[in-house]
């Protein structure tokens, strides 16, 4: 017969960290590319601002300072690490992917490919075993993916520290004459280090997809830009969102009521509004950083927990939901318990 390892209990994040480009991209910015104002994109989306990368920034480039900074959070370092997973679905290039990247670049210091700096040697590879690396390609529920795969493959005994992120640089796949999609994306990244723990600090990650509107978000070839039919998607997110959400409470035994923190995908503060309400948690912490962030896609949920994590606006050992959904047509969603301080 095979043998199995033993493995932990289950897993807890121990660290946060998030990355956002310094250039900032107002309301009246976009107005001045296509036909829409302020008022118009504050009123339907909640937006205000949102960050946007410079062409020579790579997604495994904010992926990587977002894992820097998680990591410094957590007390750890790159040698502690055995497992990076990254949730992407705007990376550009498909080998080594961008796991694998942000594995190098912690381990060396600078991104694959790059020359080494100047008064710095080469580093010497030869006999190292870095950490299993895996992308996850879901589009907007790839974080809560990200943890279920990470949280699993602790529990089984397959990893003990893990670096999972969300990384996403929207705008270099944006159509920006399309007003319907222009006004939404953003750029940036987020990250949890999780780790083996005796009590579990990251409950079952609930799962699925819906076949019917599967074609609602897309990128495709050859035009490779963010389209999607947001009527659609706006009304799966009413209809549906707060049903499958209650899964992933379900799952982990508890009761809405015993949820203190909501961070759902940040697509858009009509949608996130009313699941807050849906679910009975509108009284709680309920994440809202679209305001000065956008929509980044698979970044979103842990940007936004990273950000109001460290400004102290999120609790310390409390029941957290996160819930994700988007591009597939996917959702996927697990209670945590946040860090402790």
């Amino acid at each position: 017969m095979l043998s199995l390892p033993a493995g932990a209990a289950g897993s807890r994040i121990i660290g946060l960290g998030h990355h956002q480009p310094a250039k900032i991209m107002t309301n009246d910015d976009v107005a001045q590319l296509v036909e829409t104002n302020d008022e118009w994109i504050r009123s339907r989306t909640g937006i205000v601002t949102r960050h946007v990368a410079d062409d020579d920034v790579t997604v495994a480039d904010m992926a990587t300072s977002a894992a820097r900074h998680a990591l410094a959070d957590a007390g750890l370092t790159h040698e502690d690490v055995d497992l990076v997973v990254v949730a992407t679905t705007t990376a550009m290039d498909r080998s080594p992917n961008t796991a694998g990247r942000v594995a190098y670049a912690l381990r060396t210091g600078f991104p694959l490919g790059a020359s080494t700096p100047e008064g710095e040697e080469t580093p010497d590879l030869r006999d190292v075993v870095g950490p299993a690396v895996i992308d996850v390609n879901t589009a907007c529920s790839g974080f809560a993916y990200a943890v279920g795969l990470a949280d699993q493959s602790i529990r089984a005994g397959s990893a003990r520290n893990a670096v999972v992120v969300g990384a996403e640089k929207l705008t270099a796949v944006t159509d920006w004459s399309d007003r319907s999609t222009c006004i939404l994306t953003a750029d940036g990244a987020g990250a949890a280090v999780l780790q083996a723990a005796d009590e579990p600090g990251v409950g079952p990650v609930v799962w699925g997809s819906e076949p019917e509107i599967t074609p609602a978000v897309l990128i495709e070839a050859p035009q490779d830009k963010f389209a999607q039919d947001g009527r659609a998607v706006f009304k799966w997110a009413i209809m549906r969102a707060a049903d499958r959400a209650r899964r992933a409470v379900e799952a982990a035994g508890l009761g809405l009521d015993e949820i203190e923190v909501l961070v759902a995908h940040q697509a858009n503060l009509r949608i996130i509004e009313p699941l807050a309400k849906a679910l009975g948690l509108e009284g709680k912490v309920v994440v809202t950083d679209i305001t000065e962030s956008g929509n980044t896609s698979a970044a979103s949920i842990p940007l936004g927990l990273s950000k109001w994590w460290h400004a102290g606006k999120i609790p310390a050992g409390v029941p957290a939901l996160l819930f994700g959904f988007g591009g597939g047509f996917t959702w996927a969603g697990e209670v945590i318990v946040t860090p402790s301080r």
